[in-house]
């Protein structure tokens, strides 16, 4: 049973393995050398990739990648350039920075004189915090468990110049 019942409902189920997919054919584009240029973002009806890539290409990937999440390779569900890893690693550098200046007061030479104290100590939290934004995606916000998820369509758009495809997902 999962420990977290509330990613279990079913819209938050549905943006996750939406997410599993996007990261598992975006890995599968750089895997390629084709996906250094794209971005993703993904939502209960399905994924976005921004991006100059063919809609063929990105057709026959996707639905490679949807059949090997199905078979049970689940770390082509954690990307490397998600944004989760991002969040995780600013926010905890973050609240190091907060930590550090705690107490400082409202001088502005005190506040001067604590910086390389903070400097230090968000450096050192975003070098510690480097898992967490994998651990995070595996645990919340991907589902790599895809289920009965299916690739319904997807469309090719330009948008100010930038290339971008929806991709439509249904389960």
């Amino acid at each position: 049973m999962n420990k977290y019942l509330v990613l279990l409902l079913k819209p938050l189920l549905i943006i996750r393995r939406n997410h599993a997919l996007e990261h598992a054919t975006l890995n599968l584009l750089a895997a390629r050398g084709e996906g250094s240029r794209l971005a993703g973002y993904s939502d209960k009806d399905g994924f976005w990739v921004v991006g100059e890539i063919s809609t063929e290409l990105l057709q026959t990937t996707a639905q490679e990648a949807l059949t090997r999440l199905r078979s049970g390779e689940v770390g082509l569900a954690i990307h490397p350039g998600c944004g989760t890893n991002y969040a995780a690693s600013g926010a905890a550098a973050g609240f190091a920075a907060w930590l550090g200046m705690l107490g400082v007061g409202k001088g502005f030479r005190r506040k001067i004189d604590r910086l390389p104290t903070v400097i230090l100590l968000a450096t050192v939290t975003l070098m510690i915090a480097q898992p967490l934004g994998p651990y995070l995606q595996k645990e919340f916000t991907t589902d790599p468990k895809v289920g009965s998820l299916q690739i319904m369509e997807i469309t090719r758009y330009l948008r100010s110049g930038t290339p971008l495809h929806r991709i439509r997902t249904h389960i």
